[in-house]
């Protein structure tokens, strides 16, 4: 018998996860602005998931057929290193202005867990094949 972990899938579109997030940086902007929090935060996230979602259609560009092993290392060095320039840049603001870096952590956070989770219910909410 094989599990909803084991069962193959096609790979799902990404434009409501990507519109999802996007949606969550913008509707972030009102927000900063009527709080009165650093505007440097939401500039902070809203350059990075751009960034991100750059870097990322870099790598479905780069990596090839999906069935080869050379597919599944980009991907992971991919996403290593998407972790990686985020971490970074988050830290240096942090040094510097730690209100800054965690504003722009949390909204970046809350736009990636959002696409996260829906990239995640779209795959397992997908007939199996």
């Amino acid at each position: 018998m094989r599990s909803a972990l084991m069962t193959p899938r096609p790979v799902p579109g990404r434009l409501v996860p990507v519109a999802a997030s996007a949606f969550v940086i913008a509707l972030a902007l009102p927000i900063f602005l009527i709080a009165g929090w650093p505007i440097g935060g939401w500039a902070i996230a809203a350059v990075l998931w751009v960034a991100m979602q750059g870097l990322t259609l870099l790598l479905v560009r780069a990596r090839g057929p999906l069935d080869s092993v050379a597919a599944s290392g980009v991907l992971a060095f991919g996403l290593m290193f998407k972790s990686l320039v985020v971490l970074v840049v988050l830290i240096a603001v942090a040094v510097s202005d730690p209100r800054l870096a965690l504003a722009g952590a949390l909204t970046y956070a809350l736009a990636y867990t959002l696409e996260f989770g829906l990239s995640l219910a779209s795959y397992f909410g997908k007939a199996s094949a």
